[in-house]
């Protein structure tokens, strides 16, 4: 990514923005935000007190709406970034899950047709209900989560195409947190503890350039990226 603010190319979430989901190019890119993001969203319900089966259909529900119903229209650019977008839109979903829940528990329930079910990932652990105040804090400590894990897959990926798998995954610990001793890896690859050193400040610097490139394609400006940056960090050391 580029300095340059005035070279801040259209990303999924500013392709959305503009279009209000109307154009097939913001349509593609509005599905592509919702299957890359529908992690923090299962997390979310699950965290709320849904069953595994229960958030997974609800999480599929939810993104269904949002793409069958133009439900991204009323986005405004002003309000920012997609998290605190798609944060809102679910609370206001299951604001609307609960009326109809309490309409069927009172014998009202209408019959809805079944909607297209979303790209699902794989389920997590069943998680506890949190306190309300704690529920946002939550959410975007997931979406900081989702985001790190999508510029690992990238980095990954990467280091696959030049060959270098082996090699990233005995790095990869120094990118999460839990790096071995530098003398042990350095044996192991058979490099001087110098040159360990220099690869992983290499690998830290590109999969810093992706973890902005991926942030970049939730906000609408390049000026949001940094200080989104700053946030999910303070979200993750919390």
């Amino acid at each position: 990514m580029t300095s340059d603010a005035n070279s801040f190319a259209p990303t999924r979430w500013t392709l959305v923005l503009e279009a209000r989901g109307g154009s097939p190019a913001a349509q593609a890119a509005l599905s592509e935000l919702c299957g890359a993001y529908y992690q923090p969203v299962f997390r979310f319900l699950q965290r709320e007190g849904r069953s595994e089966d229960t958030a997974r259909e609800l999480t599929q529900e939810f993104f269904a709406r949002l793409l069958a119903r133009d439900g991204f229209a009323t986005a405004d650019p002003a309000r920012g970034r997609f998290r605190s977008f798609l944060l809102g839109a679910l609370k206001h979903f299951l604001g609307d899950q609960h009326v109809r829940e309490r309409a069927a528990k009172r014998g009202g329930g209408a019959m809805h047709e079944p909607l297209p079910e979303a790209s699902d990932t794989s389920p997590g652990r069943e998680l506890a209900a949190p306190e309300p105040a704690s529920s946002e804090a939550w959410f975007d400590r997931q979406w900081a989560l989702a985001i790190m894990d999508r510029a690992l897959g990238t980095l990954a990926a990467e280091q696959a195409a030049a060959g270098k798998a082996d090699q990233f995954e005995r790095l990869k610990p120094w990118l999460v947190g839990a790096a071995a001793a530098q003398a042990d890896i350095a044996a192991q690859l058979g490099w001087s503890e110098g040159a360990l050193k220099v690869a992983v400040h290499r690998l830290r610097r590109r999969f810093r350039e992706l973890v902005r490139a991926e942030i970049a394609q939730t906000v609408p400006a390049f000026a949001e990226v940094d200080a989104e940056l700053r946030y999910l960090v303070e979200v993750l050391s919390a």
